[in-house]
């Protein structure tokens, strides 16, 4: 079995003294995971997380490991490196990309706009992430409306959302409930709560490096 394309290096540790395990997000085939020949002893072209490259991967069975051609052309962490904060935020995209989303599973929309999210943390914008956060929840299947009531379907006034259907509430019809709902705006207090119920459906933990986010 082979498989070609695009792809984000989000994760890579050592299974030996010369070898690792990688994981890579991909374009048409969203998260593989493979063995890197050599890549722990690499001098020259050595993989690193955040790196964008082409990368084939080949296993005789559907069902095997698999090893990885991978071919690095930028790596987008290094304008992102010197900065605490906007390093903060990539690992945490990782992170939770490699805890939430299965293997083998195309989300080609998903991977352009960690592109994106990339590109935007190297150019200084850190607040960049929590557009790319709800757009995670939306491909998870828990999209956000913020766009109007769920209850009565007014467009004014929305103060709460709704932590089960993920829906604004405005202060009326929130006024039964306060205590269940979430207060608006969105921000990565709210975005976190919900990730964290993902999570505990998985049987998993919220990455640390996410829990620990905060963006000023």
């Amino acid at each position: 079995m082979k498989l070609e394309s695009n792809g984000i290096l989000i994760n890579i540790r050592p299974f030996n003294e010369r070898d690792a395990i990688a994981r890579v997000f991909s374009h048409d085939y969203g998260i593989i995971s493979g063995m890197m020949r050599g890549a722990i002893v690499a001098k020259k072209n050595r993989p690193l997380v955040g790196q964008v490259g082409s990368m084939v991967w080949n296993a005789r069975l559907d069902s095997q490991l698999g090893i990885f051609h991978w071919e690095a052309e930028k790596n987008l962490a290094v304008p992102i490196m010197a900065f605490q904060q906007r390093l903060a935020c990539m690992n945490a995209a990782f992170d939770l990309l490699n805890t939430l989303l299965p293997e083998r599973e195309e989300y080609m929309t998903l991977f352009d706009e960690t592109m994106i999210l990339l590109n935007a943390l190297g150019q200084g914008d850190a607040k960049a992430y929590l557009t790319w956060e709800l757009n995670l929840l939306r491909d998870l299947g828990y999209a956000l409306d913020c766009t109007k009531c769920s209850g009565c379907g007014t467009r004014y006034g929305l103060t709460h959302l709704s932590p089960r259907t993920g829906r604004a509430v405005c202060a009326d019809c929130a006024r039964p409930y306060i205590n269940k709902l979430y207060s608006l705006p969105v921000n990565l207090n709210v975005t976190l709560r919900f990730l964290e119920s993902i999570c505990m459906q998985q049987g998993t933990q919220i990455p640390n490096m996410r829990r620990m986010l905060k963006i000023v």
